[in-house]
C-alpha cells in the first residue's frame, strides 16, 4: 500500500468512485481485511467493485461486523447493477447478516423493484423470515410499496400468509403504519381472518385506530367487517387505545360516528378512557373525551379517578382540565388523595390556588 493511503482514504476512494488513484495505491493481497467491496456495492461503484474483486482478489463473501456481505449493501441502496454483478460472480443470494435479514429482505425496504427481481430470479427465497418472524412480503407492506406486493405474490403467491414471532400479520403492520392502499391491495387479494389478534390481542383496526389512521379504520369496516368493540388481552377497546395515543380524531370518530360509548370501561382494571388520558398526560384528548361527554367522576375498580391518575403521573395541565370540569366539588372523594399523589410544584400550586379560590 502506498505512503499516505490510510483505510479512511481508501474509503473516500471507493465512494467518490476514483478507480485511477486506487489502481495507484493498491497491490493484490493488499487490504484484504477492508470492507471496500461493501463500500462499492453500497455507493453503487460498479467498476470499483469488478476491480477489487477481479483484479485484487477481495472476495464476494466478506462480512463487516453485522455480517453483511457486499450483496445486502447493494440490495438495500438500490444498486441494481451491483445486485447482478455480485450474483453472478458467484454471492450467496439468501446470506444472512445480524438479525437473519436476507439481501431480498432489505430490498423489499426499497422500492427498486429491479432489484428484487434480479434477487428472486437468481433463487432468493421470498418466504425466509428474520429473527423477528418478518418475511419480505411483511417489509414491504410497511412500507407501502404496492408493486412490490403485487410482484411477490405473483412469484410467491403464500407470501401473505405470514405472522411475526408476536402473531402479527402484514396486515396489522400496513395498517399500524397508514398504508391505506397496501390494506385495500391485502384485503382484495389475501384471505386474512377479520380481527386477527396478535400476542397483545390487537386487531388491525385496533392498530389504525390507535395510530390515528381513520381512514384505515374505515377500510377495515367496510371491506373487512372489523369490529370497533374488540378488546385486547387486558380488556381495552380501540377507544381506550386511541386515548393511551392521543388520537383526537379517532376519538371522535369512535364515538360521534360509530357510537362507542366514551364511558365504556376496559375489563382489566375497570378504567374508562378519560383514565388512560390523564395518566399519559393528554390534556387535549382530556378536553375531547369530556366534550364527547366523559364522566369526569368516574372511578376506576380502585376508585380512582382521572384526576388521581393525572395527579400521580404530576400532569399540571391534565389536573387544571379536570378540577375545572367539575373535580373541586367532591374533595373527600376525590380532592384529598389527588392531593397526596401530587409532587411537582406546578401540580401542588393547582390545589393551593384551589383553595384560595373556594
Amino acid at each position: 500500500m502506498a505512503e499516505g493511503a490510510g483505510p479512511k482514504r481508501l474509503l473516500r476512494l471507493v465512494r467518490a468512485g476514483r478507480l485511477d488513484l486506487l489502481r495507484a495505491t493498491l497491490r493484490p493481497g493488499e487490504a484484504a481485511g477492508a470492507a471496500l467491496p461493501h463500500h462499492a456495492a453500497r455507493h453503487g461503484r460498479l467498476d470499483v467493485l469488478a476491480y477489487l474483486v477481479e483484479a485484487l482478489g477481495l472476495g464476494v463473501e466478506g462480512v463487516d461486523g453485522d455480517y453483511k456481505r457486499p450483496l445486502h449493501e447493494a440490495a438495500s441502496a438500490g444498486r441494481a447493477a451491483c445486485v447482478l454483478y455480485l450474483l453472478q460472480k458467484g454471492a450467496s443470494v439468501d446470506c444472512l447478516k445480524r438479525a437473519d435479514w436476507t439481501p431480498l429482505m432489505m430490498a423489499c425496504t426499497r422500492q427498486n423493484l429491479e432489484v428484487i427481481k434480479h434477487l428472486v430470479e437468481h433463487g432468493a427465497n421470498p418466504l425466509l423470515k428474520n429473527k423477528d418472524g418478518w418475511n419480505c412480503f411483511h417489509i414491504a407492506s410497511r412500507e407501502g410499496h404496492l408493486h412490490v406486493l403485487r410482484y411477490l405474490l405473483a412469484v410467491s403467491p403464500s407470501s401473505w400468509d405470514t405472522e411475526s414471532t408476536i402473531k402479527r400479520t402484514p396486515l396489522h403492520t400496513a395498517a399500524m403504519h397508514g398504508r391505506f392502499d397496501v390494506v385495500e391491495l391485502l384485503l382484495e387479494r389475501c384471505q386474512y381472518k377479520p380481527d386477527s389478534r396478535d400476542n397483545c390481542g390487537v386487531t388491525p383496526f385496533m392498530d389504525a385506530i390507535q395510530n390515528g389512521h381513520v381512514n384505515v379504520a374505515r377500510l377495515l369496516l367496510e371491506k373487512h367487517q372489523a369490529c370497533p368493540s374488540a378488546v385486547d388481552a387486558l380488556g381495552a377497546q380501540s377507544l381506550h387505545l386511541a386515548a393511551i395515543t392521543g388520537q383526537d380524531g379517532a376519538i371522535r370518530f369512535l364515538v360521534s360516528e360509530l357510537g362507542v360509548d366514551v364511558n365504556e370501561r376496559a375489563t382489566a382494571l375497570r378504567l374508562t378512557a378519560l383514565h388512560y388520558a390523564a395518566k399519559e398526560g393528554h390534556a387535549p384528548t382530556i378536553e375531547t373525551l369530556l366534550s364527547l361527554g366523559a364522566d369526569v367522576h368516574a372511578k376506576d375498580g380502585k376508585s380512582r379517578s382521572a384526576l388521581h391518575m393525572a395527579c400521580a403521573g404530576q400532569h399540571a395541565a391534565s389536573a387544571r382540565i379536570l378540577l375545572r370540569a367539575g373535580l373541586r366539588d367532591s374533595p373527600d372523594s376525590t380532592g384529598t388523595l389527588a392531593r397526596q399523589l401530587a409532587r411537582k410544584p406546578d401540580v401542588i400550586q393547582l390545589f393551593q390556588d384551589m383553595e384560595v379560590s373556594a
